[in-house]
Parts: C-alpha cells; sequence; structure tokens
C-alpha cells in the first residue's frame, strides 16, 4: 500500500490508483467531466487539474488527477490557490462557447456544468465574440443531439467503443473545430444506447421521448426492477402528477452496474398506448361494453365455474413470463381450485422434456472471469445487452467466446465428439466432426474457467431437451458451468410459484393443439407471444370463453372478457433473475383508470368462487406464502436434462426464427420510439 495525503488527509491506497479514485475514497470532490470510473482515461477536459508535491518538491504546474497515479509520499492540494486558479481558467474556456440556454435545456437541474460552473465559473464572461455554434446531428428515434452544448469530453465516443463494442461515434477535426458525431449518414444502433443520456455531462445528448416534456426537479424518484429480460436491471422510475417520464438505471454492480438496457429504458412510453385498456369490458351481443368490475367479476367466476363443473380439464391458463411472482402463484392456486392443471407460462417452448428451472447455473459477476465460453443458439445483444455486455469484459481479459447459431444439434454434437476425442473418453456420438468442431474444442480443452450457455433459441427449439442433454455432457468432459439465459423477467420465477402443469395436466403448445372450451390469459398476447401465432389465434377463436386479464385491450377480436390490470409501474410484485435473486418492488404510479393490480384481481375471483387461501391483503403476504422470510436467493435444481441423444431424426428442424429485438412482450411492443426504423428500416 502506498501512503499518500490530500488536503492534510493520509490515506493508504493501493499501488496504480489514481489521485481522483484516492480522493474519492476520502471524500473529497475533485470537479471532472471526462472522467467516468467504467471508462478508460481522456484525460481532455482538464477539470480535475490539482496541485501535486513529491519528495517535497512542487511539480511545476496542475496535473489531471484523473490520469495521474498515486506514489508513496506524494502530497495532494486540490483546493490550493495554484488549483482553483486552474480550475477556473479551464471553466472560462469551456463556457466561452457554450451556449446561455439552461432555461430550454432538458440537462437543466442535472447537468454537471451547471453545478461546476457555480463553484468555478466567473459570474462575468470576458468573451465578447461571436459565440460558435454546431450543427445537431441525427442520432436515430432515441436520442436527440444538441451539437453546440458539446464539451468534446468523449465519454460518448468512449462508451459506444469500450461498453457497448461499437464505435459508432468519433471525434473529427481538432483544436476549436473539433466536433463528436455519427459516422456520415448513420444513427447509433446499440441496444444500449440509451445509457449515452446519462453519461453526457452537458445538455447536448438528451431523451428523444422525454424531451422538452418534464423537468428534472419536478420528478420524483421511484425504486423498480425491470421486466424485458431474464436480467433484472434496478431501475429508477421518475414520475410526475402519477404519469411516469422516464427510466433510469441504478447502480447495482451484482446486476446491471450502471447500465441498462435501451428496452428497460424507453419501453414505458408503450405504458399509454391507444388501446391502454382503463376499465372492465364484456361483450354482450358482440359489442364491447364498460362495465363495473363487480358485473366483469361475477362475469368471469360464474363462467370458470360453469366451464369447471362440466369438465375441467376444458379450462386452460396462459402466463406471461413477465407477470410477477405473486400473479403467477394465485394464477395458479386459481386453475387448481377449480380441478385444472392445465397451466403454463412457457409460451414460447417446444419441447418440455426439461423439468426444472433455466437459470445461469453461476452468478452474474463471474461471467467475466471466464476464459472460454460456448453460446449456443442466442442473438446475444438483443436478447440480454447486458449480458452481452459482461462476456465482451471477459475478451477483453483475454477469454474467447465461440458461438454456434444454425444447425444447434449437427455442430453441438460434433463439438462433445471432439471434446471427447482429445479427452480420451468414451462417446456415442455418431456424428462427423467438422474442422470447424476441431477447432473450438481444441481451444475449449485448454480453458480453465469455462461455460456452456444456452440462449432463447436453444430453449425455444423442438428438441431443446436434446441440445441441454448435449450441453451437460460437454460440461461434464471440460469440467465447466453450465446453464441457461432465461428470457424473460420471471421465467425462473414461473418454476417456483408453480406455473406449470401437473403430470395429468396440458403444456402452453398442448393447450393450443387441443383448443380449450375457455382460457384465462394473464398479461399475455397468445397471437404473439406464443410459438406459432397463428395456432394460437385459432384456438382462442374456437374456445367459448376467453378471460383477458392484462393492460391492453388487443384480445378484443376472440375475448369475451377484458379486466384491466396494471403494469409493472402500477403495482408491486417479485421477479426472480436468471441467477435465482429474489427482487421485489412496489408501485411507482397508481394503476390508470380502473386498473387494478394483477394480484388483487385473481384474489377477488378465488373468493367469488369461494377457493381457499385466497384472503390476502397484499402482495407481499402471497409472496411470503410462497417464499417464507424472503430469502435473497432461491435454490436452484440443474437446469438440464439427462435424456437419450438421439440425432438420427430430423436435424433441419432447428431454422427457427428469434424473436425481434423489440417485440418480446407487450409493453416493448408498444413502446413506439423502440419500434422506429434505425439505419435503413432495420427495428
Amino acid at each position: 500500500m502506498l501512503n499518500i495525503e490530500i488536503d492534510g488527509k493520509p490515506i493508504q491506497v493501493e499501488p496504480g490508483t489514481t489521485i481522483i479514485q484516492a480522493a474519492k475514497k476520502l471524500g473529497v470532490h475533485i470537479p471532472h467531466f471526462c472522467y467516468h470510473k467504467k471508462l478508460s482515461i481522456a484525460a481532455s477536459c482538464r477539470m480535475c487539474l490539482v496541485e501535486v508535491e513529491q519528495g517535497g518538491k512542487p511539480f511545476p504546474k496542475p496535473l489531471p488527477a484523473c490520469a495521474t497515479t498515486t506514489a508513496e509520499g506524494m502530497k495532494v492540494f486540490t483546493h490550493s490557490d495554484l488549483a482553483i486558479k486552474a480550475q477556473q481558467g479551464v471553466m472560462e474556456f469551456l463556457l466561452i462557447n457554450h451556449p446561455l440556454d439552461c432555461p430550454i435545456c432538458d440537462q437543466a437541474g442535472e447537468c454537471k456544468l451547471q453545478d461546476i460552473a457555480m463553484g468555478y465559473g466567473n459570474t462575468v464572461s470576458r468573451f465578447h465574440e461571436e459565440k460558435r455554434v454546431v450543427e445537431s446531428k441525427e442520432l436515430g428515434p432515441l436520442i436527440a443531439s444538441d451539437a453546440s452544448r458539446c464539451i468534446n469530453c468523449t465519454r460518448c465516443v468512449r462508451f459506444l467503443q469500450e461498453i457497448s463494442g461499437f464505435q459508432e461515434m468519433g471525434q473529427a477535426f481538432r483544436g476549436d473545430r473539433a466536433e463528436i458525431m455519427p459516422f456520415i449518414g448513420q444513427a447509433i444502433t446499440s441496444e444500449l444506447s440509451g445509457n449515452l443520456i446519462d453519461i453526457c455531462p452537458v445538455g447536448s445528448l438528451t431523451s428523444k421521448p422525454a424531451r422538452n416534456t418534464v423537468r428534472s426537479w419536478e420528478l420524483a424518484r421511484r425504486l423498480s426492477v425491470a421486466p424485458h429480460d431474464g436480467l433484472g436491471s434496478r431501475l429508477y422510475i421518475h414520475v410526475k402528477n402519477n404519469r411516469v417520464y422516464r427510466v433510469t438505471p441504478r447502480h447495482t454492480e451484482a446486476i446491471n452496474s450502471c447500465w441498462i438496457s435501451d428496452k428497460d429504458r424507453f419501453s414505458y412510453t408503450g405504458l399509454y398506448a391507444a388501446d391502454r385498456l382503463t376499465k372492465p369490458m364484456l361483450k354482450q351481443g358482440g359489442v364491447w361494453q364498460e362495465v363495473s368490475w363487480n358485473q366483469a367479476l361475477d362475469y368471469a367466476a360464474h363462467t370458470l365455474r360453469d366451464i369447471a363443473q362440466q369438465d375441467a380439464s376444458a379450462l386452460g391458463a396462459l402466463i406471461s413470463p413477465t407477470a410477477t411472482l405473486e400473479e403467477m402463484s394465485l394464477a395458479g392456486q386459481l386453475m387448481r381450485g377449480l380441478g385444472s392443471e392445465n397451466i403454463d407460462h412457457r409460451l414460447r417452448q417446444r419441447d418440455f422434456s426439461p423439468s426444472s428451472a433455466p437459470w445461469l447455473g453461476m452468478k452474474i459477476t463471474d461471467l467475466p472471469t471466464l476464459d472460454r465460453v460456448l453460446l449456443v443458439g442466442s442473438n446475444l445483444r438483443s436478447e440480454h445487452p447486458l449480458i452481452a455486455l459482461r462476456l465482451r469484459q471477459a475478451v477483453n481479459r483475454g477469454g474467447e467466446v465461440h458461438l454456434i447459431d444454425n444447425d444447434l444439434l449437427i455442430r453441438l454434437a460434433a463439438i462433445v465428439k471432439a471434446v471427447a476425442t482429445l479427452k480420451n473418453a468414451p462417446c456415442e456420438l455418431k456424428c462427423i466432426v467438422s474442422e470447424e468442431a476441431k477447432r473450438v474444442a481444441d481451444n475449449l480443452v485448454i480453458g480453465q474457467n469455462i461455460a456452456v450457455l444456452l440462449g432463447n433459441v436453444a430453449q425455444h427449439h423442438p428438441k431443446a431437451a436434446t441440445l441441454h442433454t448435449l450441453a451437460q455432457q460437454l460440461a461434464s468432459l471440460l469440467n465447466a458451468k453450465v446453464g441457461c439465459l432465461s428470457e424473460s423477467a420471471n421465467t425462473v420465477g414461473g418454476y417456483v410459484a408453480r406455473a406449470l402443469p401437473s403430470k395429468n395436466g396440458l403444456n402452453a403448445d398442448r393447450m393450443l393443439r387441443e383448443p380449450r372450451q375457455a382460457y384465462l390469459l394473464l398479461g399475455c398476447e397468445p397471437e404473439q407471444d406464443c410459438a406459432e401465432g397463428a395456432l394460437a389465434l385459432s384456438a382462442m377463436k374456437q374456445a367459448q370463453s376467453v378471460i383477458v386479464l392484462s393492460p391492453f385491450a388487443s384480445a378484443a377480436t376472440y375475448a369475451d372478457c377484458l379486466l384491466p390490470i396494471a403494469p409493472f409501474t402500477e403495482t408491486s410484485g417479485t421477479f426472480i433473475n436468471m441467477e435465482g435473486r429474489v427482487q421485489s418492488f412496489a408501485a411507482a404510479v397508481r394503476p390508470l383508470g380502473e386498473a387494478r393490480p394483477g394480484w388483487k384481481v385473481l384474489a377477488a375471483l378465488g373468493k367469488l368462487l369461494d377457493l381457499p387461501d385466497f384472503d390476502v391483503e397484499s402482495s407481499e403476504e402471497v409472496k411470503n406464502n410462497l417464499l417464507p422470510n424472503t430469502p435473497e436467493f432461491v435454490t436452484l435444481e440443474d437446469s438440464l436434462s439427462d435424456l437419450p441423444v438421439d440425432l438420427t431424426s430430423d436435424l433441419l428442424a432447428d431454422a427457427l426464427v428469434p424473436v425481434a429485438p423489440y417485440a418480446t412482450d407487450a409493453l416493448v411492443r408498444r413502446a413506439t420510439c423502440l419500434q422506429q426504423p434505425r439505419n435503413g428500416g432495420n427495428a
């Protein structure tokens, strides 16, 4: 450890620690713009200049605290006359060309330039010439650009190159003509592009959907959890007058670090879509009519009871994997109380042989430490952008990632056989080992920390169980970890809540191939959320009754009862992410119109049907009944199956089309800003 002194306060730091990092440990603030703890050092803004002494001798000029590493016996002065004068001089230069438009700037109230100018800026400018004006750039439907406000800190450039992984912006020209710009004629396409809004220290990059709608000081922050992929990023929901105006990341190093995906950031715009359901509705004589909650619940309860009394197996429930743990639990309890085991949340799955939860098999923070990864059937950037970031960190540390994106069975089997040959292990697989498989096997066997990960396409594969078994065999040969990248916020939670059929029940696929007389839909749109949309739509139209609990009225063409429930921003609940982490959240705003939290609607239905254990007063009570003492993590079994491998049947059945990046769930599909094309029409 090194002994240094900052403003007279001694501190011990590790070798390689920069002055700005050491100062932060002491609670000493050093003003800065270009420095960000997750990005490389640029030292371009010079705002962090400080006075430094080494060996009793002062350096002849101030040094940038972000780029200067500490040394034994170093003394740092952050508020000496020399340091303050240098910082004030930098501030004066930065303000020379900056427009005086704080009253209309979306960044006002949370702008680093404003804050630092209050402490280091002059009250009167000595600059009388014309200010430089820079033409704003078109960056796509999500980010608004005001280039004249840019201070050329290059945070955005470094983020796209180092974190996103694609260098979509750069700095052109030099000196006072320097400009930050995207590649000519190109918008920003990264699935993490919204983070540019957060890291920009001034008002140069702001949210286009939220532009000119509200001021930062008018907003209240509420804690929440993202529902759109298996990571479960932690969020701040910013609200005013019971309306959501924006979403930002809540720094949680163990989950999403300080980033969130565009899906999580901008999906809130779908909350107020034109088809948002705000009142209960019944179809009477082929015409939809708004009714009271009592009428709607009475109709739903009588319909479910009448059909269950005739034949309980004629009832089926399809549950969205974005539903909360509490909603899933009560839905399953309701169906079983009526005598039906036909309930499932695995809507896009085709092979239901694996019976345990598709979890990651490790901590999310373990991913960057891997030195070899075999990724099977995943469009990682669009499905799990922040998992892609973790694996990119592994590659930057010297690891290697191999991807199988087509002919999954053939290519995975070939790699298993090639590794078995290298390990002199018995292998009964009858397949041709290609040169590609040999190269991948050669690389995997030299790894020390290895993982085999199955993505969404692999889990939705018609022979998912065979892929699971092959992955398990490969992991056994390599002494590797093996797991699944679960597709949705509560894919794992559905197993914990038992939103699954028993041995006598029908899974989601069979419920559609063998249409039921009545369906209960919780938060899902079968025609878009199920593996075969046309088949799902046909089954819905054949049903005698379809009772829908949803925030949206999309099921109006085939349903006969619409019960408006609250989306994740308007209800309390719990998600269990891909590593088994239990995350509960409260409502950020009150439900819109007459919408009610899904757990409340299901509890009311259960009471009307005189079913036991539906007398609950809060979602927390439902959760505690299911998970006493609310553990931080749930204990999960191995997600993979140990079934015989059959490579003799249709090997080409894996030609699956991945779900479009912004069509994963009902809320994302209604976020119009996410649906707009970027670069030649690719939404």
